[in-house]
């Protein structure tokens, strides 16, 4: 396995677009440390191009066709290695060296389910889903426990304006639509799917890392759900459920109706199960917390409504976002996958240049590193993390220069959980 090839742009014209990503796809076929000739290609767009959705992953095939396989979606923003697109059209492609035995390529039309019956094993999953799909978290933990890992990582497309999918396997074959599996799905004769899900399974001969960093941070004690009813919890420890929002808030019902509002939007619930902790000893959430909205304050009951069917015994924290916890817990993801791939004699020395190290010199933790993948919420780009590309400027300092694009989502996927304000970084690791 050999660096994935990829590549970035942004014009008013898709068309030039296309013609900037293949000069520098092509350019790199010239690097002997670059894959020849990649099969499996992941491509993302911003929604300023879903009309041309069709017309960009024909000009890449047509002008790759070694490239046998595609997936991928369209993101309010896109990103690549040091660099995001908000509110400008813009596309970005990386191409995987996966030999086709090893992964396979799924939709309504081809589900996961027809790719397991042969010797294939799917050990983990990239999957793109549309967020409006009917029973999307139970679909999510179906699909999961198909591999063999109980592993998927990805996102929900997100878009202002048609929400789309892109699906293409060298085996077009065959099965009818599969709702069971992958929702309501529709294809055209292009590759391009509207609704349900889509992505690509590997087997365990490709080495994949993947970590979730949290973007909240608990500004109330972990408490335990002790009575609810569907989304609405009604005690917390014994004690009402609004009784205690309104306390750990330092809040009334008798404040001004627009600076009670306030306070509550701006909050959210941390939730797990009750044999899991919530939080880490250095406060933050733990990876496996899911974030959630409270949608609503039930005054008759004195309870609190949350964008999440919850049951008593589950643990939760009421969190707000925090740029500064964002920040640190993406460099702990960082330096996690990077003390799991540096050699144990790397010195002192050669850790602390590495971040400014280029990618022909950078120490063994970029140079195992054949492309990365970064799906990250479409609520933290930009300014949250205190100015344009900033999220994507600390992946560069903490991984270098290495292959990697990403896109920005109405919701993470990570093994079987759908989560809210995090990021999912996913590591492909070259063969030793």
């Amino acid at each position: 396995m050999k660096l994935f090839p990829f590549a970035h742009a942004t014009h008013p014209s898709w068309r030039m677009a296309v013609e900037l990503v293949l000069a520098q796809l092509l350019s790199q076929k010239e690097k002997p440390m670059y894959a020849q000739n990649p099969s499996l290609g992941i491509l993302y767009i911003t929604d300023h191009y879903t009309g041309f959705a069709e017309h960009i992953l024909d000009a890449l095939r047509l002008a790759l066709p070694w490239v046998s396989d595609w997936v991928g979606t369209v993101g309010v923003g896109i990103s690549s290695n040091n660099v995001e697109y908000f509110d400008e059209p813009a596309l970005s492609t990386m191409l995987c060296d996966i030999d086709p035995t090893h992964f396979r390529v799924f939709n309504g039309i081809s589900p996961l389910s027809a790719a397991l019956k042969g010797d294939f094993r799917a050990n983990v999953a990239l999957i793109h889903a549309d967020g409006q799909t009917p029973d999307l978290g139970e679909l999510i933990k179906e699909m999961a426990q198909k591999t063999e890992q109980h592993y998927l990582f990805g996102g929900l497309s997100s878009s202002r304006s048609e929400v789309m999918q892109f699906s293409v396997s060298r085996d077009t074959s065959k099965g009818s639509l599969n709702s069971a599996q992958t929702g309501d799905l529709q294809k055209s004769e292009h590759g391009v799917f509207t609704g349900g899900m889509s992505g690509v399974a590997f087997d365990a001969s490709v080495k994949i890392i993947t970590r979730v960093t949290q973007g909240c941070y608990p500004i109330s004690k972990p408490r335990q759900i002790t009575s609810c009813e569907g989304h609405v919890i009604l005690t917390l420890d014994g004690r009402p459920a609004l009784d205690v929002l309104l306390e750990d808030l330092k809040a009334s019902l008798q404040d001004p109706r627009e600076v009670l509002i306030k306070k509550v939007r701006t909050t959210l619930v941390g939730l797990t199960d009750p044999s899991l902790v919530l939080t880490k000893k250095t406060g933050g959430l733990q990876d496996h917390a899911l974030v959630r909205h409270i949608i609503g304050l039930d005054t008759q009951r004195k309870g609190v409504a949350v964008a999440e069917a919850v049951s008593s015994g589950m643990q939760l924290t009421f969190v707000e976002r925090n740029s500064t916890t964002a920040r640190a817990d993406l460099m702990r993801i960082a330096t996690e996958i990077r003390e799991t791939l540096e050699p144990a004699e790397m010195t002192e020395l050669e850790a602390r240049e590495f971040n400014t190290a280029s990618l022909e010199n950078a120490p063994d933790c970029a140079r195992k590193i054949a492309g990365a993948l970064y799906i990250s919420c479409a609520g933290r780009g930009g300014p949250h993390f205190g100015s344009h590309s900033a999220e994507l400027q600390l992946l560069n300092r903490a991984l270098g220069d290495i292959p990697l694009i990403g896109f920005f989502a109405g919701g993470e996927i990570a093994q079987e959980n759908l989560y809210g304000y995090t990021g999912v970084l996913s590591i492909f690791v070259m063969d030793s």
